[in-house]
């Protein structure tokens, strides 16, 4: 369905090893919003407990979200946009993150075989998420349902195509080009 405007924050999800980081941030620079990355809100704790093998209760992701969902609606009432890279596994985390807003904060779902993403784990380096975790991912995974309007776009091809696609998806539902947030002022030199 054609929207009147285009959100205000978009928020990328999928397993991990989905390429959520890659695909937000290369889409935050083309559109020209604001960039966070979902992992950056996570208590040490969590990190520790992923780092180890050891995967989140419920319980553990409940300050994390809320953490993101605060930045959401900061970005919102702000009158700015943002894209967030973040798993977002189950319908009742999307919930938490879209309240209030889920025709101003959308889910690109970022779609893909355990086998491709396996492989793509395989090749990461320095990241705490072990590959060893990706079947607690899918097993958590909740894909988005239609009532969450969710951009669902395949992982396969390279990431600036995965880009364009997600750009092209919100053009058609807009019906026009998609706003930069203004730049900030640079501040001028005293004149002397």
């Amino acid at each position: 369905p054609r929207r009147a405007s285009a959100p205000s924050v978009l928020i990328v999800m999928g397993v991990s090893g989905s390429g959520k980081t890659t695909i937000a941030s290369l889409l935050a620079r083309r559109l020209e919003w604001s960039f966070e990355d979902g992992d950056w809100f996570h208590p040490p704790d969590n990190v520790a407990k992923m780092a180890a093998g050891t995967p989140l209760t419920d319980a553990d992701r409940a300050p994390w979200l809320g953490a993101i969902a605060n930045w959401i609606e900061e970005t919102r009432r702000a009158g700015r946009h943002g894209v967030v890279a973040c798993s977002a596994l189950k319908r009742a985390y999307r919930s938490v993150l879209t309240a209030g807003g889920r025709e101003a904060v959308r889910l690109v779902y970022l779609q893909g075989s355990r086998e491709l993403i396996a492989a793509r784990m395989a090749l990461r380096e320095g990241h705490f998420m072990p590959a060893g975790l990706l079947d607690s991912q899918f097993g958590a995974l909740e894909e988005p349902a239609a009532d969450e309007l969710p951009i669902t776009v395949s992982i396969e091809p390279r990431p600036n195509e995965v880009v364009e696609s997600i750009v092209a998806a919100l053009v058609r539902e807009t019906g026009g080009p998609l706003a930069a947030d203004p730049k900030p002022e640079t501040p001028r030199a005293p004149e002397t």
